[in-house]
Order: C-alpha cells, then sequence, then structure tokens
C-alpha cells in the first residue's frame, strides 16, 4: 500500500501551526522573508533620517568650503536636500525592497514640502510683526485715519482705521454678492446638468485665472465709465465679486458633487421635489465644504490691490459711506505706505500689513464656527425646535388613535299618568 505524498500547503489548511526551524529568529518566514511591521514610524526610518541629514549637511560644507567654488545659502539648502535624498535611499536599501525605497523617498519629499510650506509661512508672518512692531505698539495706530499724519510725522500719529474699516465695508457687500450666486450657480451646475451647464462650468473655470487687474478694469469701463458711478467702495466690491465669484463657483461646485446619490435617492423615495432636497439634504451634507468655498473666495478678494486701486481711488480720510468718495482698502494701504523712503511710513505699511492678516484670520475663524458643523449636527436653538415639534406630533397621533366615545342618548321624559 503506498501513501501519496502530502500536497504543499496542505497542513496549513488543518490549522496546524507550521514547525519552525532551530535558530529562526522570530517573525522570519521559512522561505527565509522576513515579516515586515506595520507600524507607521519604527526606530531605523528615525535614524536614517537623521544621519542622512547629517551626512548631508557635513558633505555639502565640505564641498563649499573647500572643494568646489559655490557660495549662497539656496544653492547650499538645494545641494544638502539632493544629496540628502541620496543617501537616504541608500540607507533605507539596507532594509527595504523597492517599492519600500520609493515609498519611503516619496514620504521624505512630500513631508519636507509640507514643511517647507510652513517655515515660508511662518517667516512671512514674523517679518511682517517683526517690521510693524513699531507702528502695532501705539493705540492710535488702531483708531486714527491718516487725514492728520503726513510722511514726516511720527508714529504717535495718525493710523490704519480708514483702510481697515474700508476692508470690512467691501469684502461684506462682496460677500452678499458672490455667496448666493456662487452657491445657486454650483447647486444649478450639479443638479442641472446638460450642455448649457458644461457650458457654464466652462466659463468659471477659465474664469478661476482672470488676472485682476482685467476685472478692474471691466468694472472701471461698464460701472465708471459707462454708468456713471464714482470711485466708490461699491465699485471696488464689485470688482471683487469678479474676482471671488468664480473661487466660490469652483469649489462649491467640486464640493456637492461629492454629496453621496444615495442621500438624494433616498428623498426622492419619500416623495420629496428636486429643490427641497438640495435645501434640505444636499447643502447641509456639504456645510462645511461650502464654508471652505467661501473662504477661498475670501482670501482671494481680501487681499487684491489693482482692482480696488482702479475703481475705488485712494484717500487718506475714513469713508463709510460706500455708495461716494473714495475709500481705500488694507492691502491698497500697505502698498501706498511701503513705495515712501521715510522708515515711519515703512513701518506702516508692514503694521498695515499685520492688521490685515489678523484680519483675515477673525473673518475664517468666525466662518468656521458659523459654517463648520458637520452633517446632522444641529444648534441648541434647532434642537429645541425639533424637540417641540417632535412633541406636536405626538400629541397629534395620540389624539387621533385614542377611540371615540359614543355619544349619548337623549332621554324622553314622560308627564306622570301619561300612558307609555
Amino acid at each position: 500500500m503506498t501513501v501519496a505524498p502530502e500536497a504543499p500547503g496542505a497542513r496549513q489548511a488543518t490549522g496546524r501551526p507550521r514547525t519552525t526551524l532551530p535558530g529562526t529568529p522570530r517573525g522570519t518566514e521559512p522561505g527565509g522573508e522576513r515579516r515586515r511591521a506595520l507600524v507607521q514610524l519604527r526606530g531605523t526610518d528615525v535614524y536614517a533620517m537623521l544621519g542622512a541629514a547629517a551626512s548631508a549637511l557635513s558633505l555639502t560644507w565640505l564641498l563649499f568650503g573647500w572643494f568646489l567654488p559655490f557660495n549662497g545659502a539656496v544653492g547650499f539648502v538645494v545641494m544638502a536636500y539632493g544629496i540628502f535624498l541620496l543617501i537616504y535611499a541608500l540607507l533605507v536599501s539596507f532594509d527595504e525592497d523597492g517599492p519600500a525605497i520609493v515609498d519611503r523617498i516619496a514620504a521624505a519629499v512630500v513631508r519636507s514640502m509640507g514643511v517647507l510650506l510652513v517655515v515660508i509661512l511662518a517667516f512671512v508672518v514674523f517679518y511682517a510683526l517683526v517690521e510693524g512692531r513699531k507702528a502695532l505698539v501705539h493705540l492710535n495706530f488702531f483708531t486714527e485715519d491718516m487725514e492728520l499724519a503726513g510722511p514726516l510725522e511720527p508714529l504717535s500719529v495718525g493710523g490704519a482705521l480708514h483702510a481697515a474699516a474700508g476692508t470690512l465695508i467691501m469684502i461684506v457687500i462682496a460677500l452678499v454678492i458672490t455667496v448666493p450666486a456662487g452657491l445657486i450657480c454650483a447647486v444649478f451646475l450639479t443638479e442641472v446638468p446638460g450642455p448649457f451647464a458644461r457650458f457654464v462650468r466652462t466659463i468659471v473655470e477659465a474664469m478661476t485665472a482672470l488676472p485682476s487687474i482685467v476685472a478692474g478694469l471691466f468694472i472701471y469701463a461698464t460701472a465708471i465709465v459707462g454708468l456713471g458711478l464714482d470711485q466708490s467702495g461699491l465699485a471696488a466690491s464689485l470688482a471683487l465679486s469678479v474676482m471671488m465669484l468664480p473661487i466660490i463657483i469652483r469649489a462649491a461646485d467640486v464640493v456637492i458633487r461629492l454629496v453621496p446619490g444615495t442621500l438624494r435617492e433616498a428623498a426622492y423615495a419619500m416623495g420629496t421635489s428636486r429643490w427641497r432636497t438640495v435645501w434640505h439634504v444636499v447643502l447641509p451634507t456639504c456645510r462645511s465644504g461650502l464654508t471652505t468655498s467661501v473662504i477661498l473666495g475670501t482670501a482671494r478678494g481680501i487681499g487684491e490691490t489693482s482692482p480696488v486701486l482702479l475703481t475705488a481711488g485712494f484717500t487718506n480720510e475714513l469713508n463709510l459711506d460706500p455708495l461716494h468718495g473714495p475709500m481705500v482698502s488694507l492691502p491698497l494701504a500697505t502698498f501706498e505706505f511701503v513705495k515712501s523712503p521715510e522708515p515711519t511710513m515703512i513701518s506702516r505699511g508692514f503694521g498695515t500689513a499685520a492688521l490685515l492678516m489678523a484680519l483675515v484670520l477673525m473673518l475664517f475663524i468666525a466662518a468656521r464656527i458659523l459654517g463648520g458643523r458637520g452633517p446632522g449636527q444641529l444648534t441648541r436653538r434647532q434642537e429645541h425646535r425639533r424637540v417641540l415639534a417632535s412633541k406636536r406630533d405626538a400629541r397629534r397621533f395620540a389624539e387621533r388613535s385614542a377611540p371615540s366615545l359614543p355619544a349619548p342618548h337623549p332621554t324622553i321624559r314622560t308627564q306622570p299618568g301619561s300612558s307609555q
């Protein structure tokens, strides 16, 4: 009687543990492959990165200082970064295979670019604060305009109140125009597909790259020259609206298209119309994304200088009337202050730039607070209204389901002595 040889893998199918050879390290397969740890960051990765960074800095210093006629901080950083990637790939190749090496190099490049962007942003903010610290320490910089302050006046006279007020007025009017129009257009592009929607989407994508000077010239030619409108805050708001509208439409269109189609189908199955579905299902679901689109549009419009210069003019006085008279914004005031050769005016310019960054930060925080709730998250007032509506519905259902009492029969009274 011959016994057939056991097929490979049959012992594994029975659930029995594999036989481990003596001397085999833990985590090593019988075939010789080492089981890879699934943690995101290991000690060997940190050591390889630190060693590659130290080697790259040392080798670049030797090349710049002794062997090559190179100089300059930018060239030093670029060469050190390239040498770091090469040494890091070499160190990773000792422990990993080809795909893992590519993955580690890509991860290093992506993380280094993120760190570079954060460093650049921090440098811009820090530089503006340092250069404008002489103007920011004076209270009058936030409470006065430049009506009585000349280029030779000290920093204790004059301020940027007129520019901050003008920026707020312009951006509020622009948001009143662009937010409803942008959201309605984005809903139209998503919910009413067709040839005209594709044409509108193409125009919107082309307008996202529109130069700001072209928007300013368009409003100047149509509203100021054509319609006779004065150079004012309203004209500047119209120019900013032209810049903000395509950004809001494009971002909102992408966000609305990310809403799952099953939510719309569930609403339609309950007999809801298309526009009630959009208002009660689609828009609340992507509320945070729509807030992001508004933030992107606001960031595009609040920092523009050339459209405001063409349509609003320039003034050193505080003007709160957006319909009459020139009005200035913070970017335009920064541009005018920095052009001056006087150190006090340059300090005012950097202080105005720091004030602009603080204003943008406050607007972003307010937008996140107002529209940053996730799908289904309600405010306390909305929850209170929902509770009251539920109680009313429960009371109405209870009244309908309660059994109705039979009506009492009328009794007939008879006179005494009368026959029944």
